[in-house]
């Protein structure tokens, strides 16, 4: 029978990560993807002939720079590209708004000299609590559990000692922050509806929720932790796609001695006498390890991949209780021309085709979206009027697609994750919606349409295992974060089970490609079993 030191269950990008900080222990790590190419929703695959794009996560940010320098990426190829600016959204009245870049003070006192002045204030009271927050994603959350422990009475010390370096007026933006909603903060600071919208889309991107659900200001801020080539806060693309990052992950994994089998679907989490022992897989085969690592959503796991009996009831309910469900419907469009804005007139390549293309004026607009696929009033489950970020990967990087003509990855929010009639029945329709909504504003899309691939939940559940396609692996709510990812008892990345950890975005910090989950939870097992080197 097959036996290593480690087994991790799904390559998607933390499962690399960990992966590869394992096997420089020297532990013997073996990795094991369904699909047939490692890297889960940061891969790059052909969707229509002559044309590749990112499957499903499509732009960087989130990407630690730790895990850049430790797994040597660069040096295996990957390089980021910025965008010129963040966002360009063109408006209903014909008129455009630009954030980002060196215009951006100009573009906003177009709509409020107020929120001119304010714009700088805001970003510095969100930087205070980012260089904070950024050291806390990085450390494993104080545990939760029946007994004490020392080593999580000091967790609990250190996060404590990092939010004091924080004023009191500090802390109360913190609270405000992972409480209130996105519209009550951006409602509080400004007053111009394209600002509001530019900055207010990051609390509904991967979130089933309106802008002024309470807690939506943390999805908001958890969007803002990232960088780019050294910059803060700033968004990019990987040139070869997303999956240029996980490939070259699996070169560095492959280089340190790590197995990657792929085509090699987990059927069953073998547990014995309260220990997880090995993996019984769909083509029969059994393997075991001392160690075992899920990188699948914890939901997934625990629900059909263990066997009922095997867990408390309380564990079990709760885990069938899990959020899940992003409102995310994912197209890859092959295009023939870059779209020609009412706007922004021109199918030239201008800056505007190279940033963030937003389509929903207003955190009105968002609400109402997320109204129409929450109620499934006006249909069966989507939004009447849907957000869409259209961002035009072949702009940056020519890589994607033939010479002359384009791809587009659009990110569509609100639909919902169960439609009545199943998704198999609407995601043409919807697709044709998503495509109508952009022509509204760029008349030449649709025409310009050589071809698509749209996935819906239940298509990136499918493909991927994003349960409800939520691209987070859970709902970044306050009973689903830090020392309660997934669970109070399981947020230090130790699972259910002895000789189980979790390294997925299910686990703290959360989801977005980061690969810290992966990082942390490396740290956590080789300080279990006593090995080095660990990640700080």
């Amino acid at each position: 029978m097959q036996r290593d030191d480690v087994l991790i269950l799904g390559g998607g990008h933390n499962g690399l990560v960990c992966a590869a900080y394992l096997a420089a222990a020297g532990l013997q790590v073996r990795v094991l993807e369904r699909r047939h190419i490692v890297g889960g929703a940061a891969v790059t695959e052909e969707f229509h002939p002559g044309f590749r794009n990112s499957l499903a996560s499509y732009t960087v940010s989130l990407l630690n720079p730790n895990v850049i320098r430790d797994l040597r990426l660069q040096q295996h190829g990957l390089r980021v590209v910025e965008r010129p600016y963040a966002n360009f959204l063109p408006l209903p009245d014909g008129r455009s708004f630009r954030l980002g870049g060196e215009h951006t003070q100009t573009e906003v006192a177009k709509w409020s000299a107020r929120d001119a002045q304010r714009l700088p204030e805001y970003y510095a009271m969100l930087d205070r609590i980012v260089v904070v927050l950024r050291e806390l994603i990085q450390r494993t959350p104080p545990n939760v559990s029946d007994r004490f422990v020392l080593a999580d009475w000091l967790h609990s010390a250190s996060v404590a000692k990092q939010l004091k370096t924080l004023d009191m007026r500090g802390r109360r933006d913190l609270l405000d922050l992972f409480t209130k909603s996105a519209g009550e903060l951006l409602d509080d600071w400004f007053e111009g509806a394209p600002l509001k919208a530019a900055l207010g889309w990051d609390s509904v991107v991967g979130n089933f929720a309106s802008p002024y659900t309470p807690g939506s200001a943390y999805v908001l801020l958890h969007h803002v932790f990232g960088e780019v080539n050294g910059k803060a806060g700033a968004w990019g693309h990987a040139i070869g796609g997303m999956g240029a990052i996980t490939q070259a992950m699996r070169v560095e994994c492959e280089a340190r001695g790590v197995v990657i089998e792929t085509d090699t679907e987990v059927a069953q989490l073998l547990v014995e006498n309260g220990k997880a022992v090995g993996v019984a897989l769909a083509d029969g085969r059994e393997l075991r390890a001392a160690t075992l690592v899920s990188n699948l959503n914890p939901k997934l796991l625990y629900t059909r991949l263990v066997n009922p009996a095997q867990l408390d009831d309380d564990t079990m309910q709760r885990m069938r209780r899990y959020r899940c469900g992003s409102g995310t419907f994912r197209m890859n469009v092959a295009l023939s021309a870059l779209p020609d804005f009412t706007a922004m007139p021109g199918t030239q390549l201008q800056p505007h085709h190279q940033s963030g293309i937003l389509i929903g004026p207003s955190l009105q607009y968002f609400e109402q979206a997320y109204f129409d696929a929450k109620s499934k009033v006006h249909n069966a489950g989507w939004a009447q009027n849907p957000i869409v970020e259209v961002v035009i990967s072949s702009t940056l990087d020519d890589t994607l697609a033939p010479p002359g003509q384009h791809v587009a990855s659009l990110f569509c929010q609100q639909v919902h994750p169960e439609v009545d009639g199943g998704w198999d029945a609407h995601r043409d329709t919807v697709a044709k919606l998503m495509i109508d909504t952009v022509n509204t504003y760029a008349p030449n899309f649709t025409s310009s349409v050589l071809g698509y691939e749209a996935l819906s939940p239940l298509d990136l559940e499918r493909r991927i295992g994003l349960l409800g396609g939520d691209i987070f692996h859970g709902a970044l709510g306050l009973d689903q974060m830090f020392s309660a990812r997934p669970l109070l008892g399981q947020g230090a990345y130790r699972g259910a089970f002895k000789q189980l950890y979790l390294c997925g975005a299910g686990s703290h910090p959360g989801g977005g490609v980061t690969g810290l989950p992966g990082r942390n939870a490396a740290r956590e097992i080789l300080k279990d079993l006593r090995k080095s080197p660990r990640p700080d």
